[in-house]
């Protein structure tokens, strides 16, 4: 979330690090960005050494021994001294991540540049840097951050140089929500991997290992240091409308591992991970973007199902985690969101699990933390609960204002403040970030959606489709007895950055299989004429595929598929989405599940129909039956093969 999610990540050495860090006085053209030089950036920050005067709040249990009130490391004391020279207005500002529109730092479009000065009150992200002193911007396609890797890194090059080029300037921490599967906010021709149910059913460590580095690399290449994934809810309800996929899974300790092993990853490409979402927003009903939801699991329901993969991520050494905007009665019964939950954040997440790095918000503009207190509440409220790094406040202005006003005050002290920016630059030295923030082209072109890189998705998405059904041993297709095939089906919205619609993708890539395969977009909500239509060119086609997304007992998708194969003509059902839907088909003979409808879930989902690869994957998540949700129809490793 956002996502930050919207959701939907660290290593202090160099390893897949693709940046020049040349030392050559002056500036330097990168990305298509004059920028300062390593030499200019170093020299900014040479020469200190002063400590901050003693003071400042104690960390919970388990945090480091340079944390504010014991004895400070040198970096510590350096990061220490960095910030007593700043301002209060910067020390607020550096608490902020904020979303801009634009391609540019400097000059976007008219319409990002009219978008920014409406929901901002400024016109670029230089001039957001230089009024608010942010600490952070989080990337998204829709506000079109997000266009080509070049453009990427040219953006984060000059938003690094706006805001080092202040007084004082310090490096920017940039961020997105590139979880893979169906929330990823970089695309093609970037490297888009399956998402975290996919990987669930996949059941490699190793992949997901894999994931997170060269995940990593790619981001890092482009100038973004810190990523909003892996998702560490542990999906129990079929019923959630904002996890669902996106999470590993409903088995904790399953999930756990698939959490643990990215953040690996992640760790090894020089990228922060960001396990969300604290304290567990797998059993939901309610999307927190438009809702408050509440968990009612017991405190030993919450220790055996919702804490194993925050505990894991810990124990990997994660950067970052971000908050759910949820209740949870059993952890406290203030009726408060865990977004601004004192006992949750501080009492829990800190003193109990021994956490000691950066906590961030999920987005500040969701429903789920603006039901109880207004928007200059929040801000203040999260801040007084634990969280270090406050993202995506709807109005910067009323939110940054209102920490002021609450230090002015002193309802927030400035210690307080002290406390999460020190952990905050903690996190930018680790990543590099005092050393050399820029990027370079030829970094772009050496590390993002290389050969090697996009195989190794193509290679981890064969191993993650599921063949729930096949009777008579309907799969793998032949081509020389059924070469023509037509594929229907639902075309949702691609996830950002896949071309899409699916049932394109899946026609030519059967096509390039050597079928002939046809495609036929029917919709998630088909109407009588459109079925009508269908049906019609299912009676020239050898057999049909049929697309199937989050079917229902009242869905139209249910009538489709069962007037299709009233014609005799064999079908096969794919369910891009949830694997649920298969409990609505009884009657389809063969069943894949794919967990997305990313072009390279869609290819791979191909080439087992085909028989050009055999399907691997098992159910990360029990489907019961639609007529009895008491009972399991496929449970848990559940997986056919041929």
């Amino acid at each position: 979330m956002p996502d930050s999610s919207t959701g939907n990540t660290g290593n202090t050495g160099n390893t897949g690090n693709t940046e020049n860090t040349g030392s050559t006085a002056g500036t330097e053209s990168t990305a298509g960005t004059a920028r300062p030089s390593r030499r200019t950036v170093l020299a900014a920050t040479a020469g200190v050494t002063t400590a901050l005067a003693a003071g400042g709040t104690a960390h919970a249990a388990g945090a480091s021994a340079a944390s504010p009130g014991s004895p400070a490391s040198p970096d510590d004391r350096k990061l220490r001294a960095l910030i007593s020279r700043m301002t209060l207005e910067e020390k607020v500002g550096q608490l902020f991540v904020m979303r801009v529109y634009g391609h540019s730092a400097t000059d976007p479009d008219q319409a990002d540049i009219d978008a920014n000065l409406k929901e901002i009150g400024v016109r670029t992200a230089a001039e957001l840097l230089e009024k608010y002193r942010v600490g952070g911007i989080i990337y998204f396609a829709w506000a079109h951050n997000t266009r080509d890797p070049h453009q990427i890194a040219g953006l984060s090059n000059g938003i690094q140089k706006a805001s080092l080029g202040l007084p004082r300037g310090l490096p920017v921490l940039i961020s997105t929500d590139q979880e893979h599967g169906i929330v990823a906010r970089v695309g093609e021709p970037a490297t888009l991997f399956p998402g975290a149910m996919a990987i669930g059913a996949g059941g490699s460590r190793s992949d997901a290992r894999t994931l997170g580095r060269i995940a990593g690399r790619e981001l890092r290449a482009l100038g973004i240091r810190q990523d909003y994934a892996p998702v560490a809810d542990v999906n129990v309800n079929p019923a959630n409308p904002v996890i669902g996929v996106r999470s590993f899974g409903s088995e904790p300790g399953a999930v756990a591992a698939m959490v643990a092993a990215e953040v690996s990853g992640f760790q090894q490409s020089g990228v922060a991970a960001t396990a969300k979402h604290f304290p567990g927003h797998g059993d939901t009903a309610v999307d927190s973007h438009t809702g408050f939801p509440v968990i009612t699991h017991s405190r030993e329901q919450w220790e055996r199902l919702d804490a194993p993969p925050f505990r894991a991520a810990i124990a990997a050494g994660i950067d970052s985690i971000m908050t759910a905007h949820l209740m949870v009665p059993a952890l406290d019964g203030s009726e408060d969101p865990a977004t601004l939950s004192h006992p949750i954040l501080t009492g829990i997440l800190r003193e109990e699990l021994g956490y000691d790095g950066v906590v961030v918000t999920d987005s500040l503009g969701m429903e789920g933390v603006r039901t109880k207190y207004g928007d200059d509440r929040v801000p203040v409220l999260a801040l007084k609960a634990g969280v270090d790094q406050l993202l995506n406040p709807p109005s910067l202005d009323v939110a940054w204002n209102a920490v002021l006003k609450a230090v002015q005050d002193g309802e927030l002290t400035e210690e307080r403040l002290d406390e999460s920016i020190l952990r905050v630059l903690r996190l930018k030295a680790k990543l590099g970030l005092f050393k050399d923030p820029y990027v370079s082209p030829g970094g772009v072109d050496r590390t993002v959606g290389t050969r090697a890189h996009l195989a190794a998705a193509d290679r981890i998405a064969e191993r993650t489709t599921t063949l729930l059904v096949n009777e008579g041993r309907l799969l793998p297709l032949s081509r020389r007895s059924r070469p023509k095939l037509l594929v229907v089906g639902a075309d949702p919205a691609s996830p950002s950055g896949t071309t899409g619609p699916p049932t394109g993708v899946l026609a030519r890539a059967l096509t390039e299989l050597g079928f002939t395969a046809t495609a036929l977009s029917t919709g998630t909500a088909p109407s009588a004429a459109t079925i009508a239509g269908a049906v019609a060119a299912a009676r020239d086609a050898d057999a049909v595929v049929v697309g199937t997304y989050n079917v229902s007992a009242a869905s139209s998708q249910r009538t489709l598929v069962e007037q299709l194969l009233a014609t005799g003509r064999p079908v096969v059902a794919v369910a891009i989405r949830n694997p649920y839907d298969v409990a609505h088909l009884p009657a389809v003979p063969a069943c894949l599940a794919t967990y997305s409808w990313t072009d390279v879930e869609l290819r791979a989902a191909a080439r087992v129909i085909a028989g050009k690869a055999e399907p691997r994957g098992k159910l990360p998540v029990p489907v019961q039956r639609a007529d009895d949700p008491a009972t399991v129809l496929y449970p848990v490793g559940h997986g056919l093969t041929y």
